[in-house]
């Protein structure tokens, strides 16, 4: 048996903003047939796609109850994506789970808000308002418990992640890490690219939505590069695509986003997590 992937607690898969966790077009694509291929266990989420911080870091964790009591393990370790390491990181702080988390891996997370929402923010607040009232009723329609897209648009400035930041200390029981991608340019990922420039403008390099500054978090394991000439969108990271990137060689080497999380994987489980 392939225990590559074989860790000592569960993998929750968190997802980002925009998306639920669905058996059909799933959020993470390959990537959990991959690590359950290698050992791993794999569990999702499973919080709103547009909620808040705080409505989504109850969502999960009642949903880390509930895999806690059916595979009686004792604590879990996240893999978090977007937005959803921020939801994880109020539920460890606030919602005192420290106890029941073993590790958080957060990937493109905006821990330190983002200038670009910064200046999307400076339209007038009633446009933002009503945006948020019919991004709300889609995403009820979809299945959300409690949408709140107004809140969730201030959640990812910087002003509140300085505020956040301060709430939420790192717990001492668990080990943080986290990873960030770029895109190399516009024409890496056609679905990113106008947020690619726009963010590239005003905060520098990025992976379509959040630049590795604000990315980093606990230990920081720095910036991941495809082989390919492309580089990794916001998309490439949950493998929006189903596909390997390119060929690099050859002998016939592929870059997949799937060797990624095997190799994260497997180092959670060569540290006994």
């Amino acid at each position: 048996m392939d225990v590559l992937c074989d860790t000592e607690y569960p993998i929750v898969l968190v997802h980002g903003v925009g998306f639920r966790d669905r058996k059909q077009l799933n959020y993470w694509g390959r990537i959990p047939d991959a690590l359950v291929q290698h050992g791993a266990q794999v569990h999702y989420g499973n919080q709103d796609s547009h909620g808040s911080v705080e409505s989504n870091a109850l969502q999960l964790k009642n949903s880390i109850h509930k895999i806690l009591d059916e595979t009686g393990a004792t604590k879990v370790n996240i893999l978090a994506h977007s937005k959803g390491g921020l939801d994880a990181r109020y539920m460890i702080s606030v919602l005192d789970m420290a106890e029941k988390v073993a590790s958080l891996t957060t990937l493109s997370t905006p821990h330190r808000g983002s200038v670009t929402v910064d200046r999307l923010l400076a339209l007038p607040d009633f446009i933002v308002k009503v945006a948020s009232v019919f991004i709300n009723l889609w995403y009820r329609m979809l299945g959300d418990k409690l949408p709140d897209s107004y809140r969730l648009f201030h959640q990812l400035t910087t002003s509140f992640a300085d505020r956040f930041n301060g709430v939420t200390p790192d717990s001492d029981k668990v080990y943080y890490q986290s990873y960030a991608f770029v895109m190399n340019t516009a024409r890496s990922d056609a679905f990113m690219s106008l947020p690619y420039l726009v963010v590239k403008r005003l905060e520098g390099a990025n992976d379509g939505l959040i630049a590795p500054a604000s990315a980093e978090w606990g230990n920081f394991k720095g910036i991941v590069r495809s082989a390919s000439k492309r580089g990794i969108s916001h998309c490439d990271e949950v493998d929006m695509r189903r596909r390997c990137f390119t060929k690099v060689s050859k002998e016939g080497f592929v870059s997949d986003i799937t060797f990624f999380y095997l190799s994260v994987v497997s180092d959670l489980r060569l540290r006994g997590l």
